[in-house]
C-alpha cells in the first residue's frame, strides 16, 4: 500500500535533522540557537521537503518557530521521545534503571505525548505525521517501553490529533512481535541499516530492499515508510568495520537508495543532515558521529559537494 494512495501524502526528499552542534546536546540541556537553526534550515531548504525530528524539547520548539517565522518550504515528522518504562537486560549498554527512574521516566513520557498534540495543532500546516516513540521496542534498545503503553500512547495521540500517526522501529520487530500495533497506527515506519549488520556496500541496495519488503508484504493492507537509512562515513570498529564505511561509500549508498525510493515512490528519511558530536563514545571515530550528509561544521561531504559547490 502507497502512503501517497492511503494518506495523501506525496513522496518526496526526505531527511533526518537533528542540529546540535560542537558543545551542545539534549542530554547537557544546551540547544542550537535560532540563528544556527535558521542556517542549517537555509541549507537543506529547496533539496529536502520533510524533515523529521525526533523529540518535542526546545530544538523542535526553534526549529517550529524558523520554518514558520522565515517561510520555509518543510512538512515536518515530529516524534515524542520516549524513555524506558521497563529494564531491558538484553542491552549491550545499559538497560537498567531503578523503580523510581522507571516511574519518572512514565511521567516524562506522557508529558511528551501532551506536548506533542499540542505542537500537531499548533502548527497543523507544518507538522504533516506524529510518530508516538523511537527504537523503544527492539530488543537491543536501553529505552524500553512495553507495547501496550505505546499502543496506549499512539490512542492518545489520535484522540488529539488530525495527523497521521506512527511509531518508528527497526525493521526486525515488525516482522513479527508488532502485529498489534500495526493496526493502531496510520502508517508503518521502519529503520534499515546495512552498515551495521556487516553488510558490505554491494550486498548494501539489496538488503534494505530486503527489509523494506519483509515488512511491507507482511501488512500490504498499511503504507511503509522507512524513516532512517543511511551509511556512515568513519568507525572506531565499534560495531563497524573502519573499512565499510567511508564518504565514498557513504555517496554509493545514498545514490543508490534515492533511486530505488523515488522509483517505487517510498517515503524515506536518510539519516541525516549533519554530523553529532555529543552521540555515542568519548572517542571521535564513534560511528555514531559519523551519519551526517554534512560535517558539524557544516560543510558538504563528498556525497553533496556537487549539489553545494556554490555554497561558501
Amino acid at each position: 500500500m502507497k502512503i501517497k494512495e492511503q494518506l495523501n501524502i506525496e513522496p518526496g526528499k526526505a531527511i533526518c535533522y537533528s542540529g546540535f552542534r560542537e558543545g551542545q546536546s539534549p542530554e547537557s540541556g544546551i540547544f542550537p540557537s535560532y540563528e544556527q537553526i535558521k542556517e542549517d534550515l537555509l541549507i537543506l531548504h529547496g533539496h529536502w521537503k520533510y524533515l523529521r525530528l525526533y523529540d518535542c524539547d526546545k530544538h523542535t520548539d526553534i526549529v517550529l518557530e524558523v520554518i514558520q517565522n522565515e517561510n520555509l518550504d518543510f512538512k515536518v515528522m515530529l516524534g515524542a521521545y520516549i524513555g524506558a518504562e521497563m529494564n531491558n537486560f538484553g542491552c549491550p549498554w545499559g538497560g537498567f534503571y531503578s523503580e523510581e527512574e522507571l516511574a519518572e521516566n512514565k511521567a516524562k513520557n506522557l508529558n511528551q505525548i501532551k506536548k506533542l498534540i499540542q505542537l500537531a495543532n499548533e502548527y497543523p500546516d507544518i507538522i504533516f505525521s506524529l510518530s508516538a516513540g523511537n527504537e523503544a521496542l527492539v530488543h537491543w534498545t536501553d529505552h524500553y517501553v512495553p507495547i501496550q503503553d505505546v499502543i496506549k500512547y499512539v490512542r492518545l495521540i489520535k484522540m488529539g490529533t488530525k495527523q497521521p500517526v506512527t511509531f518508528c522501529e527497526n525493521y526486525v520487530p515488525w516482522q513479527e512481535k508488532l502485529h498489534e500495533l500495526v493496526e493502531e497506527v496510520d502508517f508503518i515506519s521502519i529503520h534499515t541499516y546495512p552498515v551495521w549488520e556487516y553488510k558490505n556496500i554491494h550486498e548494501a541496495l539489496e538488503y534494505t530492499k530486503q527489509n523494506y519488503y519483509s515488512v511491507a508484504d507482511r501488512y500490504p493492507h498499511k503504507p511503509v515508510v522507512i524513516t532512517e537509512a543511511g551509511w556512515a562515513t568513519n568507525s572506531n570498529g565499534r560495531g563497524i568495520d573502519p573499512h565499510n564505511v567511508s564518504e565514498d561509500l557513504q555517496a554509493i549508498y545514498f545514490e543508490d537508495l534515492m533511486s530505488w525510493t523515488d522509483e517505487e515512490e517510498i517515503l524515506t528519511f536518510y539519516f541525516e543532515a549533519f554530523d553529532e558530536s555529543w552521540k555515542g563514545s568519548n572517542e571521535p571515530l564513534e560511528p555514531e558521529k559519523h551519519w551526517g550528509l554534512f560535517t558539524i561544521d557544516r560543510k558538504p561531504k563528498q556525497v553533496m559537494q556537487e549539489l553545494f559547490a556554490t555554497k561558501k
